[in-house]
């Protein structure tokens, strides 16, 4: 890097470059290297807010350890077969924790059928029961459910009123210390306690404190959680059984809340931007929030709130999820795939069409590989539609190949670690059999294979 430095320097000065000049230039030079060559500097100025450690199941939230991923199922609970295939279709995607409704009797009766289904086929994702209003009654009347659940969400906006509130909060969190389960306090902008608002919008006006509505509610989205804790705490469970969120549908809302609320309180955090919505929308408005407050080491579990289309796929939140963590280095769960954009040189849609076949083809085997290869979520993969990028792109991928442009010879060479493998030819159909198949080659090849793997073989 010093010898393109001084090159640099020379081009911008020539060979009598003043000393006096050297300083400013030279450090903004240097950070621009530093960038170039992949590593920025300023990734390291957020390093982990330090949590407690909870362990929901077998999977331990906070405590430095990596955050997980959850998502929620969108069945009916009562409905036996159609959740249990739901969660473990959302387990195998990548989903580390599956959340249930259980808001009627039936659906509580439901719980220990479904988690012995899973367990029948060797699906572990620990599951948390999602209560609200009523879930001091299930909890006690359904012990079975109770004990086979691996965390209750609480939330204290709608357990209850008044004295009433605090006495129903305690019943769930007793149920938790009898059954050694942890709580998440769960609290939502859009079912705040609202004797709370009242009194900080009371207080705002006598004091004159001069804060909008929104400040008011966003102070009280924390003094709940902070409150709530306490009372969690006072009712026997232990630090290390209580995950805090405080979600809210704004993206800028939520990043002011959890800035607040991470900087009072050591419990391990719960990230998701509730009713983020549909497709794009929600994507981009959960990846925006989600993303600053990650960067800045706050969060230690998150859901993208995606509102699926009629009959749309429950999976594509966990997937959401799962690139937002890889998109910012932080977990690794499947090769990433890059691929052209396109343009006027690629009037072609066939490179379009590979990338999607790839990553397509990549989903569906990453629940076998992942049980089979040590490290096949590091894997990375180039699919390019002309010769501008398409050569670089494709050499710095593990494996890349570079679709012919407009107008250009009719050959795709493939790269794999940076060197040209084989061109391919053909249909679409030959082409994306031959690259799957290196791919397939590349893996059985490069990532060991997993002890539990050798051992059954």
């Amino acid at each position: 890097m010093k010898t393109l430095y001084w090159t640099l320097a020379r081009a911008r000065f020539g060979k009598e470059w003043p000393i006096s000049h050297q300083g400013g230039f030279g450090l903004e030079l240097i950070r621009m290297l530093t960038q170039i060559e992949g590593f920025d500097a300023a990734a390291t100025r957020h390093p982990r807010r330090k949590t407690y450690g909870v362990k929901v199941g077998h999977v331990c939230v906070g405590d430095g350890a990596p955050i997980v991923v959850q998502s929620m199922t969108n069945t009916d609970t009562a409905d036996i077969e159609s959740t249990f295939k739901q969660t473990v279709e959302l387990a195998e995607a990548g989903s580390e924790i599956v959340r249930w409704t259980v808001n009627v009797p039936e659906a509580a009766a439901a719980v220990p059928e479904i988690k012995k289904r899973m367990l029948d086929v060797a699906c572990r994702a620990p599951i948390i029961g999602d209560f609200h209003y009523n879930g001091h009654v299930l909890l006690t009347k359904y012990p079975e459910c109770a004990k086979q659940l691996d965390k209750y969400r609480i939330n204290p906006g709608n357990v209850g009123a008044g004295q009433r509130r605090d006495e129903q909060f305690s019943t769930i969190c007793k149920v938790a210390v009898d059954n050694g389960k942890p709580v998440r306090i769960g609290v939502n902008g859009g079912s705040l306690n609202q004797e709370l608002v009242m009194r900080k919008m009371q207080e705002n006006t006598d004091k004159s404190l001069g804060k909008d509505s929104e400040q008011i509610i966003n102070e009280c989205m924390v003094i709940s959680a902070l409150e709530s804790a306490e009372l969690a705490l006072e009712s026997g469970l232990r630090h290390d059984q209580i995950i805090i969120s405080c979600k809210t549908s704004r993206p800028r809302d939520l990043i002011t809340v959890y800035r607040d609320l991470s900087a009072k309180t050591e419990q391990p955090l719960h990230l998701g931007l509730t009713e983020a919505g549909m497709g794009m929308k929600g994507q981009i408005w959960s990846a925006a929030s989600l993303g600053v407050l990650l960067y800045e080491g706050i969060g230690d579990t998150i859901r993208i709130s995606l509102t699926p289309r009629p009959g749309g796929d429950r999976r594509e939140e966990v997937y959401a999820a799962c690139e937002l963590l890889q998109a910012l280095g932080l977990r690794s769960f499947a090769p990433s795939v890059t691929a052209c954009p396109g343009c006027g040189r690629t009037t072609s849609t066939t490179f379009q069409e590979l990338a999607e076949a790839i990553q397509g083809y990549i989903r569906d085997m990453m629940p076998i590989w992942k049980t089979q290869f040590e490290g096949v979520e590091s894997m990375t993969l180039a699919v390019m539609g002309c010769i501008v990028n398409g050569p670089g792109e494709s050499k710095a991928a593990n494996i890349g190949i570079s679709l012919p442009g407009t107008g250009e010879a009719p050959r795709c060479p493939v790269y794999i670690d940076g060197k040209k493998d084989v061109t391919l030819e053909g249909t679409y159909d030959e082409l994306a059999a031959a690259f799957q198949a290196l791919v397939d080659n590349y893996i059985a090849k490069k990532y060991p294979r997993k002890v539990a793997e050798s051992v059954t073989n």
